[in-house]
C-alpha cells in the first residue's frame, strides 16, 4: 500500500514535536525519522525544511540526542 502524498512529512513532524515536548531524541527515534523522509526514495522540500529545523535543534541543545 503507497502512503499518501504529505503522510510522510506529517509523521516526521509528529517525531519532532514529541522529541522538543521531551526536549530529548534517543537514538532510535532519530534513525525513525531518517528512515521516514528516505523511505520513497526522495527527500521532497517539506521533508529537507523539517529535517533541517531539526538538527538545528539538535545543535543549538534545544533537543538533546541521548542513547536508546
Amino acid at each position: 500500500m503507497e502512503k499518501a502524498k504529505g503522510d510522510s512529512g506529517k509523521r516526521i513532524a509528529d517525531m519532532i514535536k514529541k522529541a522538543m515536548d521531551d526536549h530529548k531524541i534517543t537514538t532510535t527515534e532519530y534513525e525513525r525519522i531518517m528512515m521516514i523522509a528516505d523511505e520513497d526514495g526522495i527527500i521532497d522540500s517539506q521533508e529537507k525544511r523539517q529535517l533541517a529545523e531539526f538538527q538545528n535543534m539538535i545543535d543549538n541543545g534545544t533537543i538533546k540526542r541521548v542513547a536508546g
